[in-house]
């Protein structure tokens, strides 16, 4: 098993979605390539350029080359891996611009899926994704939340099957007590994982 790391947050410490990733990372014990958006984020990316991203370009501009091997390597390190910890605070109702740009760049046709009479297939080598989603107060899951069930489409549609979420939400009271409850959340669905391992191998 490997593992793929993305952390988000514009709060470097004391992170809810950083401290409980970093439980969960520990706690699966394997190879992980961790990506830290906030403090390496991707490089501003031109119209021009996004568009030659995802479509057929015959240009050989050095911008478009450079955007093109970025995609390239994170969509590797998504093939190189079959488990996913996204680290998602939410702002304004939504994801950080840092992982919306990181989705842009892994999200091409042909590429990471592609389309078929059934739909889309996801092209990706990753099996199950932890989204962990805090908020300052917005409960997780609500009709103000366009966090979490947006990452839950994006993976699902990139093929993922088991998509797992973490409830990081304020509403769960003190920093603490959210960073408890997330804990308990890893152990809960790492635990009933285990289990459901052990009656596939029996």
């Amino acid at each position: 098993m490997s593992v793929l790391h993305i952390d988000s947050s514009a709060r470097i410490e004391g992170s809810n979605t950083r401290i409980i990733g970093q439980y969960l990372v520990d706690a699966l014990n394997t190879e992980v390539v961790h990506r830290d958006l906030a403090i390496n984020p991707l490089p501003p990316i031109s119209a021009q350029d996004l568009m030659g991203v995802h479509g057929s370009s015959d240009d050989n501009r050095d911008s478009l080359n450079t955007h093109l091997a970025i995609s390239e390597q994170l969509i590797q390190e998504l093939r190189d891996a079959d488990t996913l910890v996204i680290g998602a605070p939410m702002y304004n109702f939504g994801i950080a611009a840092s992982l919306k740009h990181w989705i842009d760049a892994i999200c091409r046709a042909g590429v990471s899926f592609k389309y078929t009479e059934q739909g889309p297939v996801g092209l990706l080598n990753i099996k199950r994704v932890f989204i962990i989603t805090g908020t300052g107060g917005t409960p997780v899951g609500s009709n103000m939340d366009f966090a979490s069930g947006y990452l839950a489409h994006i993976f699902g549609f990139l093929g993922v099957k088991d998509i797992f979420q973490i409830d990081a939400s304020g509403s769960k009271g003190s920093p603490q007590q959210i960073i408890d409850s997330g804990k308990q959340q890893v152990d809960e669905l790492l635990s009933a994982a285990h289990a459901t391992e052990a009656v596939a191998v029996a």
